[in-house]
């Protein structure tokens, strides 16, 4: 996705990708100083408490392939899996809650007009994410100091204790604490995984990653509740609960022990000197030119061990230099767009579907079936977000779905108003209720949905990925723990106004992403530090400005840069004048003064990155 620029300065962060494009042709000389350069690099000392984490790469044990597309293939699956199980667990509660006897069990029956039985129920489900921001920021500095697998299984593990406590559950307290544990283990796992299978798979099908990996995320949320469907058929009401969570068990022990058989990072095992092993991974992962691309993970890793200091949580919160607070910058952008994400309202239609659709005047199996259908829909309007994200970029693929969501919302709440009265047409409101339910969940999978996961990936250098990663569901973890505990608070005292101030959020998020993200779609990583390096405001239309007032070509970073504009930049011209050309001066003069308006319209929606 990310357009290969030649290097500007020595020490800017690039990514192995771009090292790997960009061919270096060096003389006898200049290849013994590099020589000399890397071989004179101290590495880190291996962490003494590593020898206490069980499990982790070893080169026997590897899977073994004829060919390098074959382990590529394994290792999107392996990840495929434990991004279903990721979904599989934020999903599970959906049904949980309704069970009767789990009511009666924890205490929190009856729910109808009981207050603190409303904020139990919020309250079981919501502190799952203070566990997944807690193993975030755990895994995210375990991942770098002790290795990516090695994170993963000490994520497993939490993920086994808490699913074993949760499936055991006989008390309120026992349940949330089981919550809290399980959510140590799914943040780490979450945080860890996407990192590992980008620095292991090959660059040049990341993107159809992407559709896999949240196309599986989806369809372990709609597992889940199918499962708990056909459950919940069972008269058996206890097992009818305690069989769901029992089985996210079954993702975790492939996760934790399969793990061990795929290969480490090669750029962590370049980082603590481990060359040989890392020219062995990338053998088993490459068909192209491995020395080559050893030698770009070399220049990553220099410069991740001469910034390293800025490689912890604090500096990048308080920081004492420039390069710091171009971190917390980025960090900023990370975490509030994924509270964002949460304050669209996903989490609300999909943990609470079945209680929106009983609103709108269905039945409890009827509304089931509904929630049920509308997962499989948004699994399958994943597939579009492909399409969305490199054809219209990022910006505006965020800013036209929250636009589209509000509208949907918007009809949807007052259509819901109607449903609850009962009468003639109050079948009929509720399936135009139902009906703008499943189009706004697959306008969130279409648009919404991967993108504040992409975005840090895009934004972050690669010395401090790890713990960009852990930012990023940070956020996720503090827009969950809000939303989920708020919801039913608001389903039983505001009802169908549920929908309108979901409506309204939309609307509040829109001058965040169209004032303060900066477009990233068609840019490498080294022109993203270019922005975040020359770029003074928080306001991304300012900074657009001091960028092009710096001499900077590629200035107006409200836009997609398409693979034309590189080539202008690499002929000379300068693509982003801020004279308007005499061809778009003499079209503006062709335009008739009825249509001058909206041509006008376009044009600065067009360089807003709007159109």
């Amino acid at each position: 996705m990310a357009a290969d620029l030649k290097a500007k300065a020595e020490l800017k962060s690039s990514s192995e990708s771009e090292i790997i494009d960009e061919k270096e042709y060096s003389s006898p000389k200049d290849q013994l100083d590099d020589q000399y350069e890397y071989e004179n690099l101290k590495y880190p000392k291996p962490w003494k408490f590593e020898k206490f984490f069980i499990g982790g790469y070893n080169q026997g044990r590897m899977l073994k392939f004829k060919k390098p597309k074959n382990m590529y293939t394994a290792i999107n699956l392996f990840a495929g899996v434990a991004i279903m199980f990721y979904g599989y667990d934020q999903g599970v509660m959906s049904q949980v809650n309704l069970n009767p006897h789990y009511q009666e069990l924890m205490g929190i029956a009856p729910i109808e007009g009981n207050q603190r039985n409303v904020a139990a129920l919020g309250g079981i489900v919501a502190v799952y994410y203070g566990g997944t921001l807690i193993g975030a920021l755990v895994a995210g500095s375990l991942a770098d100091r002790c290795g990516r697998i090695k994170a993963v299984i000490f994520g497993s593990l939490w993920a086994l204790l808490g699913a074993a406590l949760q499936a055991s559950a006989y008390n309120i307290t026992w349940m949330c604490c089981a919550r809290v544990i399980a959510g140590v283990g799914v943040g780490a796992i979450d945080c860890v995984i996407p990192v590992w299978s980008a620095e292991v798979s090959s660059h040049s099908a990341r993107g159809a990653f992407l559709a896999i990996e949240f196309f599986m995320n989806i369809g372990g949320l709609a597992l889940a509740y199918w499962i708990e469907f056909f459950a919940y058929l069972n008269p058996n009401r206890e097992m009818a609960w305690r069989t769901p969570l029992a089985l996210q068990i079954i993702f975790i022990l492939i996760i934790g022990f399969g793990i061990n058989f795929f290969p480490e990072s090669p750029r962590w095992l370049m980082k603590m000197g481990r060359e040989d092993e890392a020219r062995n991974v990338l053998k088993a992962t490459r068909d192209s030119d491995v020395e080559y691309e050893l030698k770009g993970i070399k220049k990553v890793v220099k410069y991740e061990l001469e910034t390293s200091g800025a490689n912890h949580y604090a500096a990048m919160l308080w920081p004492k230099d420039k390069y710091s607070r171009q971190l917390r910058w980025r960090v900023f952008l990370a975490v509030w767009l994924q509270i964002m994400q949460e304050l669209v309202g996903i989490g609300v239609i999909t943990v609470y579907a079945v209680d929106l659709f009983q609103d709108a005047g269905f039945g409890l199996t009827l509304s089931k079936l509904l929630a049920g259908f509308n997962n499989i829909s948004y699994m399958f309007s994943v597939i579009f977000a492909v399409i969305t994200l490199d054809r219209y970029g990022r910006r505006s693929t965020m800013v036209w779905g929250a636009v589209g969501m509000a509208l949907e919302l918007l009809v949807a709440g007052i259509l819901d108003k109607y449903a609850q009265i009962k009468g003639p047409n109050q079948r009929s409101f509720g399936a135009g209720v139902a009906t703008l339910t499943f189009l706004y969940t697959a306008t969130f999978g279409a648009t919404w949905l991967t993108t504040p996961w992409l975005y840090p990936t895009e934004i972050f250098p690669l010395n401090v990925r790890a713990k960009g990663g852990a930012w990023s569901v940070v956020g996720w973890s503090i827009g969950n723990g809000i939303v989920t505990m708020i919801t039913p608070f608001l389903f039983q005292a505001i009802s169908y106004g549920t929908l309108l101030l979901l409506f309204g959020l939309n609307i509040f998020c829109l001058p965040f992403v169209i004032f303060m993200y900066p477009e990233t779609a068609g840019r490498s990583l080294e022109q993203m530090d270019t922005f975040f390096e020359h770029g003074g405001s928080y306001n991304v239309f300012k900074s657009s400005h001091q960028i092009r007032d710096q001499g900077i070509e590629d200035w107006r970073w409200t836009k997609k840069l398409h693979p034309e504009d590189h080539k202008e930049m690499e002929a000379g011209r300068r693509m982003s004048s801020a004279v308007r050309s005499p061809e778009e001066e003499e079209k503006d003069a062709r335009q008739s003064w009825t249509k001058r308006p909206f041509y006008t319209f376009r044009r600065k929606g067009s360089n807003a990155g709007l159109m």
